[in-house]
């Protein structure tokens, strides 16, 4: 067998109608800082290192349906976002655009959408 080479991962990649948009969205969401930014891509970094989130525009983006609907566009990712109160955390990233998802399938978890209609979650470690 080939001998694994080094792998580090350093981010995933959402894509919207508008890399800029999005990226601003999660930058004030998340207080993380740009690290490189061109026309159609963003690419944010958190503050002490690790993995970050790059945007990335594409021209036919359809918004993904969640929960999945047969024949609808499907979320491919959501994000996992640990907080200290649930509430709080909705109130501000509302105030930002975001979007509690009527569905809510945990009493720890809110689902929101954020503008481009990625699901992500806000949950308290237990």
């Amino acid at each position: 067998m080939t001998e694994r080479p080094r792998m580090t991962l350093t981010g995933a990649v959402l894509d919207g109608p508008s890399a800029g948009e999005l990226a601003a969205f999660y930058r004030r969401l998340l207080d993380w800082t740009v690290a490189a930014e061109e026309s159609d891509w963003v690419k944010l970094v958190p503050p002490g290192g690790g993995a970050g989130l790059a945007f990335q525009s594409e021209p036919g983006y359809v918004r993904p349906v969640w929960p999945s609907e047969s024949g609808r566009q499907q979320m491919i990712i959501h994000l996992d976002i640990e907080v200290d109160d649930l509430e709080p955390a909705v109130a501000y990233a509302t105030e930002l655009g975001a979007t509690l998802h009527g569905f809510q399938p945990q009493d720890d978890v809110r689902v929101c959408l954020d503008p481009a209609g990625h699901p992500f979650c806000f949950w308290i470690r237990t």
